[in-house]
């Protein structure tokens, strides 16, 4: 999460992030690199008009019997994508080096990779595979198929690699069915249709023999660690030996993640969750790890009161009799600290505020868009186990908790008090409010993660984490049924 040297004004860079500024440019150097136009601005002209930087460009492997097929269809059809493997190059598509290609495999002689790579060269170069992305299924076979690839310029954003046991794949391959009509692929064992019809039209395909497919295997595994070398950065190993509703969840997650960009990032993080779900202790822990600026509303008030400036003595009221201080007065408060210079410097962490879709939409008129939010869920038994308990020392003003910290000597517990606060009526008030109004914050901040409060703390900050530091995932497809 590097910061610009200098850093961008609010509503320059919020812009810019939004339409993913940063993202288009190194995308449009990437292709600059890699094709080394004649004319370049010409060539970026046609870039912009296409305007399919976020296609899908996908490419499935595994060793034989992995599913590969399978994985390819279905994500076709879950992000529109155009299907493209060996059998549909030669017997689907008329390209203009169909028929040489054809001529090898009838002699049953080995087609070169030149002319395999000319072929997918020449069919991703077609429209339907430019404008809604490609399914590359089965290929690269190898090291030099792969080098191939990247000198023609196809270079995949993700690669998924499947796999499982040799024992597994050899039986898989013995059961093997298809549907002659869908060309899906089914198995008598483990994924037989339901349907009568496509039952009775299912065909064997021509498989190989038990030792073939063992030759076949042994070619792969030899294969393959010069495979991953080449596409380690983009690429996803995932058991195919599992049920295929989790093989194929996992691949679409992953083919959802987008690769980290070396654009500007300048972190504003939003924390919504009731009380007690550990929002504070999340938004310290970020702060203290990558040196953002954490900022808690209720805080700021308290500051603002303690120092006794003109603002802190209008809340201070409000904040005594235990109503809510008014947003325009709190925005008058937190709006300025949002936009001084260490926070757009480094970045910020703000929980206790929005409460609802109102404040919300107040950070919104003042440029003050998070570009990650979170919302934390707990049940009601955990927060009042987690508030009610809470004591404080007078003397010391240390917090302790009866279970989770008790005070470590009687005297110490002697004089604990208890904040009015977190009385259980008072407990049950404050989380109805939250409830009230979380439901149109949420649909308020659509691209927000959701977070499981009631675990480890550990855990719950390596979630957080790794959704801060990896770019927000495509959300284009539909969900699995």
């Amino acid at each position: 999460m590097d910061a610009p040297a200098r850093p961008w004004p609010p509503p320059l860079g919020s812009y810019a992030e939004e339409r993913e500024l940063f993202q288009l440019l190194q995308n449009m150097l990437e292709e600059l690199l890699i094709h080394k136009p004649a004319d370049p601005i010409q060539f970026m002209i046609d870039h912009l008009k296409q305007n399919k930087d976020d296609a899908p460009r996908i490419c499935v492997l595994g060793p034989p019997a992995s599913g590969k097929t399978t994985v390819a269809m279905w994500l076709c059809k879950r992000l529109d994508a155009v299907h493209i493997s060996q059998e549909t190059l030669l017997f689907k598509e008329i390209l203009a080096v169909t028929k040489e290609a054809k001529a090898y495999k009838e002699r049953k002689e080995k087609i070169p990779t030149a002319l395999w790579a000319n072929l997918i060269q020449e069919r991703l170069s077609n429209v339907d595979c430019i404008k809604q992305g490609w399914i590359l299924e089965g290929f690269p076979e190898n090291q030099e198929q792969a080098w191939m690839l990247q000198s023609s310029g196809i270079i995949p954003r993700h690669v998924v690699v499947l796999y499982a046991p040799d024992t597994v794949l050899i039986e898989r391959n013995t059961g093997k069915r298809i549907d002659p009509v869908t060309e899906e692929v089914y198995h008598t064992t483990f994924d037989w249709p339901s349907d009568p019809l496509v039952q009775q039209r299912l065909v064997k395909p021509e498989d190989l023999s038990e030792q073939e497919v063992s030759k076949n295997l042994l070619e792969y595994h030899r294969n393959f660690p010069d495979i991953f070398q080449i596409y380690h950065k983009v690429l996803k190993s995932i058991n195919a030996d599992q049920p295929s509703v989790d093989v194929l969840s996992q691949v679409l997650t992953y083919v959802q993640t987008r690769p980290r960009s070396a654009a500007p990032f300048t972190p504003r993080i939003l924390f919504c969750g009731p009380p007690g779900s550990g929002k504070s202790l999340q938004a310290a822990l970020i702060a203290q790890k990558y040196g953002v600026v954490n900022i808690c509303c209720g805080q700021l008030l308290k500051e603002a009161i303690a120092e006794k400036t003109k603002l802190g003595e209008l809340v201070k009221p409000y904040v005594d009799s235990g109503y809510p201080v008014p947003d325009k007065l709190v925005m008058k408060m937190l709006a300025p600290r949002l936009h001084s210079l260490d926070c757009m410097t480094n970045g910020w962490v703000l929980s206790g505020f929005p409460r609802d879709i109102e404040q919300g939409e107040e950070l919104q008129k003042a440029h003050l868009i998070p570009n990650r939010v979170f919302f934390f869920h707990l049940p009601y038994e955990s927060i009042l186990e987690r508030l009610s308990q809470r004591r404080t020392d007078p003397v010391t003003g240390e917090r302790y908790h009866t279970m989770f910290r008790p005070a470590p000597t009687p005297e110490i517990q002697a004089r604990l008090r208890q904040n009015p606060k977190d009385k259980e009526e008072n407990i049950e008030k404050r989380v109805e409010v939250y409830y009230r109004n979380v439901k149109l914050l949420e649909d308020f901040y659509q691209d927000a993660f959701y977070v499981n409060a009631d675990q480890d703390p550990r855990a719950i900050f390596e979630f957080i984490e790794s959704c801060i530091i990896h770019p927000l995932p495509c959300k284009k497809s539909t969900p699995l049924s």
